[in-house]
Formats: C-alpha cells, sequence, structure tokens
C-alpha cells in the first residue's frame, strides 16, 4: 500500500511540472514570433517601398579616339647613292721569274724597295755566257768556212747543191745561237717588268737558279683598283665612267672613277664585278685594305624620316603611316631611296603629309585618331 501510495505522489508531482500550462513558456513563443514577424516585415519592405537612394546605372560609352603625335614633312630633291663593300687591288701585281738558268752572282735590290721598269733585280754569273759567247763565234767562222768551201766545189762541178744548201743551213744556224749568246750576256740578270715595289724576294747570291723559277714579287699600286659586287637589281644603275667616292678604312677618302661593269654574273652570288680606279700617286694607301664605295645614280623627291617611324601593315609591307585632314590613319607603301646614319630617305609619300611619330603601333589604317603636333626634341 506504501508503494502505491509514492508512485502516487510521484505522478501527481510530473503533473505539477509539465511546461503546457507553464505562463512563462507561452510567452517566450510569442516574443519568439513577433520577432519572426519583424524580420520578415523588414526584409521585405524593400520590395514593396524601394528606396529613394539608390545609385544609378553606369553605362559605357563610345571609345574615344586613340592621341598620336605627328611631325609635317615636306619632299626634298636628293641624290640617289649606290653603296657597297670593296676591296683595294695593286693595279699590277706580277711575279718575277729567271729566263735563264745559272748562277745569281749579285743581288742588287732588297725587299720593300721601289723600283723602275727594266731595273736590274739581281744579275748572273756571267763566266759561262761569255763562254757560251766565244764558242758561238767559233761556230759562225766554221760555218762560214764550210758555206766559201761549197760554194767553190759547186763552181768547179765537184760538189753538189745538197752540199751547197746544208751549209747554208749550217751558217743561219750558227748565226741564230750567236745571236741568243750575246743577248744572255747582256741580259744575264733579273729586271723589273714595270715601276713597282718589291714585296718579296728569294734570292742569294751563289743560287744557282733554273729557268722559270719564281724568286719574287713585284706590285704596283699606283693606282689602285678597288672591286666590288653590283646586285642584279641594280646593275642598270651603274655604268663605266661614273664618278665614285671610296672611303678605305685607314680614313683616307678619295675620288675614283667606274673603268668595269662585269656582264656575267658571279654562280654563286648572281652579281657583277665592277672596278672603281683612285688615283694614289704617293703610294700611301696599301693594296689590299677594305674600302666603301658611294657611287651617284641620279636624283629624287624622297621624304627623310627617323627609322623608327617605318612599320609593316598585314601584307608584311614596309611602309609608313600618316594622318589625313579629316584625322584618318592612311597607310603608305615605300621605298628606301638613299640610307644614312642619322636616318632613311623614303619614296612613296605625298609631297607635303603629317607622318605619326609617336602611337604609330597602336592604330590601324582607316582608323580615326586625335593627332597633336611632335615636341621639340622627340
Amino acid at each position: 500500500m506504501a508503494m502505491k501510495a509514492r508512485a502516487a505522489e510521484n505522478t501527481t508531482q510530473r503533473e505539477t511540472l509539465s511546461f503546457e500550462t507553464d505562463q512563462g513558456a507561452s510567452r517566450s513563443v510569442w516574443i519568439a514570433g513577433a520577432l519572426l514577424v519583424a524580420i520578415v516585415a523588414w526584409m521585405g519592405s524593400g520590395l514593396i517601398f524601394p528606396s529613394d537612394t539608390s545609385e544609378p546605372i553606369t553605362r559605357r560609352g563610345e571609345p574615344q579616339p586613340v592621341s598620336v603625335a605627328v611631325r609635317q614633312s615636306t619632299a626634298e630633291t636628293v641624290t640617289q647613292l649606290f653603296q657597297a663593300e670593296g676591296q683595294a687591288q695593286p693595279d699590277r701585281d706580277s711575279a718575277l721569274r729567271a729566263e735563264t738558268s745559272g748562277t745569281i752572282d749579285e743581288v742588287y735590290v732588297v725587299k720593300g724597295q721601289m723600283v723602275e721598269r727594266g731595273a736590274v733585280v739581281a744579275r748572273f754569273d756571267r763566266t759561262e755566257a761569255n763562254a757560251e759567247l766565244a764558242r758561238a763565234r767559233e761556230d759562225l767562222a766554221q760555218a762560214q768556212r764550210e758555206l766559201e768551201n761549197a760554194q767553190t766545189l759547186f763552181q768547179r762541178g765537184v760538189a753538189t747543191t745538197d752540199r751547197l744548201v746544208l751549209a747554208r743551213v749550217a751558217l743561219a744556224a750558227a748565226e741564230s745561237r750567236l745571236t741568243n749568246a750575246r743577248e744572255e750576256v747582256v741580259d744575264a740578270g733579273i729586271t723589273a717588268p714595270f715601276t713597282g715595289r718589291i714585296e718579296a724576294l728569294d734570292l742569294d747570291p751563289g743560287e744557282f737558279i733554273s729557268a722559270g723559277t719564281e724568286v719574287g714579287r713585284i706590285v704596283d699600286n699606283r693606282p689602285l683598283t678597288v672591286t666590288i659586287q653590283v646586285p642584279q637589281q641594280s646593275l642598270t644603275r651603274i655604268h663605266d665612267g661614273q664618278t665614285a667616292t671610296v672611303r678605305f678604312i685607314t680614313g683616307e677618302v678619295r675620288k675614283g672613277k667606274v673603268i668595269f661593269v662585269g656582264t656575267a654574273a658571279a654562280a654563286e652570288t648572281r652579281t657583277f664585278l665592277a672596278e672603281v680606279r683612285v688615283q694614289n700617286l704617293d703610294g700611301a694607301i696599301p693594296a689590299g685594305i677594305s674600302a666603301e664605295v658611294e657611287i651617284p645614280t641620279g636624283e629624287t623627291v624622297a621624304h627623310f624620316l627617323s627609322p623608327s617611324v617605318v612599320s609593316l601593315n598585314t601584307e608584311g609591307e614596309l611602309g609608313v603611316k600618316t594622318v589625313s585632314a579629316d584625322n584618318i590613319v592612311q597607310f603608305h607603301r615605300i621605298a628606301i631611296a638613299r640610307s644614312q646614319l642619322d636616318g632613311i630617305w623614303v619614296t612613296g609619300l605625298p609631297e607635303t603629309t603629317d607622318i605619326i611619330t609617336v602611337g604609330q603601333g597602336f592604330v590601324r589604317d582607316g582608323e580615326t585618331v586625335r593627332p597633336s603636333a611632335e615636341e621639340a626634341g622627340q
């Protein structure tokens, strides 16, 4: 019974702690509901009553023309030049050779010495030549006696015609040997074929030299001949008699004249050989050095530009961009008429035009731009 009483008491206590009849819990539910309604009302107020302080939407305007700098250029008359690199060659360059065999008796010149035409460079020992001359004289005398005997016997009817003919042939041969012996005595030496400088000499007294042996080299660099190569496309611009300016690598500048233009192209380079003669009376300019040749080939009207303003179009053509009177970009194909250290002369532009000098890489043909005059010093 006691246990039943305690169970009944516990049941009564659980019913007393139930929240369904608690007034505080009911109040919390109402507060939470009110807050939820307030939040929803606040969030929806922006849709029902839009704010008048909303920022306006910014729309993108039309692109503005690109700013470029231009410089007005007027064409001028300029001399066209053909330029080429060349090499200075001596006017004459020849080997010194011994015409006869013999022993060198004396050497009269040294390497580097200037000699005149016909000067004796070295002389052979004349002992053998004199002996050969003496033998030739004796042979001639004997041939003359034999001819006289043959003629006497022929007149008496003892000798035949053939013997007389053979005697005459022997006399002619003896006369020829005597002539050669005399020349060897007189010309028993090596002589300079022309006036020039001994560039090489390999001779010593007492040395035996065979006929035809090269013993030295003589060079004449007064005047000089500068050889250049002319491309196919420039061949019609170069001809004999044109004046030329030649700048040697030593710093010397001389005037010259075109004396030869080839008519057959080199198989390897397809260029034509041309020669420019330059006076060098003092011999100060050595042969074999490099030289730059400039040949005036006519006049043309061209603009002087800096290479920096030149560009390529979509077809890869070389040209310059200009601005027309209505601020439209125009691309003009050009040709280089002349180049120099500080710029180039080009053809293909109007006589007077505004050339884009700054910003040409950012604009295209046909585009509208906003040009302004180039500042001084640019």
